[in-house]
């Protein structure tokens, strides 16, 4: 290593970076490949069914596995009688906490530990015994035969009560897991500056990531070498949390995971059942398949918590902000998992606003664990404070654009010494998307049109954001392999979780080294043979193996032109790499193809290897975005029809405009379940079970729910300091306003402030049959 080579340092070891010079190339003026619509690498795979995916994986003598979970919200085992299980046909293994393959394995939730099969069940569908057999309906019906005794414990499952005297206790320590205060300024100053304060109370509700594909996997020993073969967003995340709970070291355990069917934050790490699966194979001695039911699912792998917010806002009459007081609490489940993390977030960072004081409290009550959930925290934090920007706009006379418009911060506010964004494109996305929808001509229309007689109401609404995240960073690394043919190989451990990774890289590297995607194979999300990876979420993805990659193709070029230097005895500082030639800068008519040098043709490839370098340390890489809606009302059934959606983003430069445009449309689609449709409903006083556990109760978002006119419009702002490529995330801020920008559009339509999520076609005649009334 040399004195100019930087160093990073990953889990504490320092690893050596590529040059500084490599790390900080010239940025991309214009690009002729990056940026374009071009379809995925791999879209003949998904189409035709060749795609394989875990859940597709069939191998020798394979069993299945199934767990049996606890049908109580709290309750202690007392007895397990598998005797009548054991002698069903077909069945290989049944594991309960007494069994021997089980005894000390443990399972961490953050910084709680617990038996992989603990005794004491704090919510439905907790892990009680696991059984392999032959066929899947064999486990299953063995799996119920197994007779189990309980003690059925006080449950809470109304996380608003989770704090009262005399709830049952989740945890013995109590149900409050954490409380969490920021401030800055003086909140009575600014309430007291204020010419108008209002204060609203606002409720979300808890939804279910329920992911196409199932959450599972297949385990298959060879004597101490475990394979897995996970539905995951990380394969190294996996192998991680594996390697822990069976005390193995990493390189005995390979993970691999090249298609996953939808995760959005639930497939960030496994879950006990891939540990279950792993000892199930160990004791049978042949490879298990454990796929979670649907009804599982909705139990034990994650959530996006309920919230409850109550903010209280002041303004001038000039439409300054003055104060901002946001109180919210929301429940992890029975674990600790962050229930009401990141909610206060926007209401700390979103707005220019100099007085503002935030808490959140983080409660436990009797159901599933929480897990990250496309932009933790965010679209909650966005359904309050967006509709109180709306409702301040109205008292003062603003437009709510303009309102928004005027408190457009250039730094951080809520981060330590105020530093300043490396783009704001908050302000582009406003206008621009104000511009596009025809806001104002949109405005005078509707409210033509809501003074005729009828019950078609139509309304307009508006809602902003920006995510905490986004910017990526390290650790990354990627290798480039070109063959003595001109081909490439490109070697990296990020998953593609269906958002089109794989296809950006290619694009990325084709850019760099001014070739034909075409001629890209990518080997990826295997830790036995791709290099170590984050999980992929978060819109870290792109921003963070984006450079990588082109880091590793800037390599790749200078061995290229090292050994094309010895070709034509010049100095390698004199050449350039054009396309598929090497030319020499003095003489252009000197030059070698690619493909004739020597010494690649001697040794048969060349490897470019690239890691990915810091963010800037003094600036923050956050992505902005504005969404606009139109709907109509009618006020006698309450019906809701969206009439067209357009999502304004600033993610800096667009690395493919085919996927940048189906995340738009995809976390639009998303936040409407949330503004209308998707809520987890406990039965929070008679049993705490969960009452809608399948698709046809728990109300997702379908093609009759969404508009046939949705628009995405990208503003791309040069953005060279955030990262070589100038990309910044994009999966999470395109769910994040949605929701609220739809009740801001019912308000307009109806006169009613929608405070509650979702706001189903019941909740709309009741809250007009009340305004009439009163």
């Amino acid at each position: 290593m040399t004195s100019n080579d930087k160093i990073y340092y990953r889990e504490g070891i320092p690893v050596p970076e590529t040059p500084a010079a490599e790390n900080s190339p010239d940025f991309w003026k214009k690009t002729t490949i990056v940026g374009k619509a071009l379809p995925r690498v791999d879209a003949y795979d998904r189409v035709s069914g060749t795609a394989l995916f875990p859940s597709d994986i069939l191998l020798p003598n394979m069993i299945y596995g199934v767990i049996l979970r606890s049908p109580h919200p709290h309750a202690r085992v007392k007895r397990i009688d598998i005797a009548e299980a054991q002698k069903m046909q077909g069945v290989r293994a049944i594991i309960t906490g007494e069994s021997a393959e089980a005894k000390g394995i443990t399972w961490q939730y953050r910084d709680q530990q617990v038996p992989l099969f603990d005794p004491h069940c704090r919510f439905e569908g907790e892990v009680v015994a696991a059984v392999a057999a032959d066929t899947w309906y064999q486990a299953s019906d063995a799996a119920r035969a197994i007779k189990v005794d309980y003690e059925i414990l006080a449950f809470v499952a109304d996380y608003e009560k989770a704090l009262d005297e005399g709830a049952a206790r989740v945890q013995d320590k109590g149900n409050l897991l954490n409380e969490e205060t920021y401030e800055r300024g003086d909140i009575k100053k600014g309430l007291a500056q204020a010419d108008l304060v209002l204060e609203e109370t606002y409720h979300t509700p808890c939804e279910l990531h329920t992911p196409l594909e199932l959450h599972g996997c297949v385990a298959n020993w060879e004597r101490d070498r475990l394979t897995i073969w996970e539905s995951s967003q990380g394969v190294y995340a996996v192998q991680a949390k594996i390697a822990q709970a069976l005390a193995l070291p990493l390189s005995k355990i390979r993970v691999k995971g090249h298609y996953m069917g939808g995760g959005f934050g639930s497939k960030l790490s496994p879950g006990k059942y891939t540990v279950i699966c792993s000892l199930l194979a160990k004791k049978t001695g042949r490879p298990v398949k454990l796929l979670l039911s649907r009804e599982e699912t909705y139990l034990c792998v994650g959530n996006r918590p309920a919230t409850t917010m109550r903010l209280k806002a002041g303004i001038k009459k000039d439409g300054t902000l003055t104060a901002l007081e946001f109180e919210c609490s929301g429940p992890s489940g029975a674990y600790p998992a962050g229930g009401a993390q990141l909610v206060d977030w926007l209401a700390r960072d979103l707005y220019q606003c100099d007085h503002v004081r935030t808490s959140s409290k983080d409660v436990l009550i009797n159901a599933g664990p929480a897990r990250p959930f496309r932009a933790p925290g965010h679209p909650q934090g966005a359904w309050a404070l967006e509709q109180m920007i709306d409702a301040l706009a109205a008292e003062i006379g603003m437009d709510p654009v303009e309102l928004r418009l005027k408190n457009i911060p250039l730094r951080s506010q809520a981060r330590a010494e105020n530093p300043p964004y490396t783009t704001t494109g908050l302000r582009q996305c406003l206008e621009e998307g104000a511009k596009e929808f025809k806001w104002q001509a949109t405005l005078k229309e509707i409210r033509n049109h809501n003074r005729k007689e009828g019950h078609r109401k139509r309304g307009i609404g508006v809602g902003a954001c920006l995510w905490i995240a986004g910017g990526g960073g390290p650790p990354s690394t990627v290798i480039l392999k070109m063959y003595k043919d001109g081909s490439i190989n490109l070697n990296m451990g990020a998953s593609d979780i269906g958002t089109g990774t794989k296809t950006v890289m290619a694009q990325v590297a084709a850019e760099e080294l001014g070739v034909n995607p075409q001629v890209i194979q990518i080997e990826h999300a295997d830790t036995a043979t791709t290099q170590f990876a984050t999980p992929s979420g978060g819109s870290k993805t792109v921003p963070t193996e984006a450079p990588t990659v082109r880091n590793a193709a800037i390599s790749l070029k200078r061995a290229l032109l090292a050994m094309a230097a010895e070709d034509l005895e010049v100095a390698m500082e004199e050449l350039e790499y054009v396309g598929d030639e090497i030319v020499w800068s003095k003489d252009r008519t000197k030059k070698i193809k690619v493909t004739d040098v020597s010494r690649l043709n001697r040794r048969g490839e060349v490897i470019g290897v690239g890691y990915r370098g810091p963010n800037p340390a003094d600036k923050v890489v956050n992505p902005f975005a504005a969404h606009f809606c139109e709907v109509e009302v009618n006020t006698l059934t309450g019906e809701i029809e969206i009439l067209r959606f357009l999502g304004v983003h600033d993610s800096g430069r667009v690395m493919n405009r085919l996927t940048f445009d189906n995340q738009v449309y995809g976390g639009i689609v998303m936040g409407i379940g949330l503004g209308l449709t998707e809520c987890r409903q406990l039965d929070e006083s008679q049993t705490g079970k969960l009452c809608n556990k399948n698709w046809h109760d728990y109300k997702l978002p379908t093609a009759l729910d969404v508009p046939q006119a949705m628009t995405s419009l990208a503003v791309e702002l040069d953005d060279p300091e955030c990262n070589n490529t100038g990309a910044k995330g994009l999966g999470e801020p395109v769910t994040i306003p949605t929701a609220a920008a739809l009740a801001n559009a019912l308000y307009m339509a109806t006169g009613v402030r929608f405070t509650r999520a979702p706001i189903s076609p019941m909740a709309v005649t009741r809250e007009l049959s009340k305004k009439k009334k009163g």
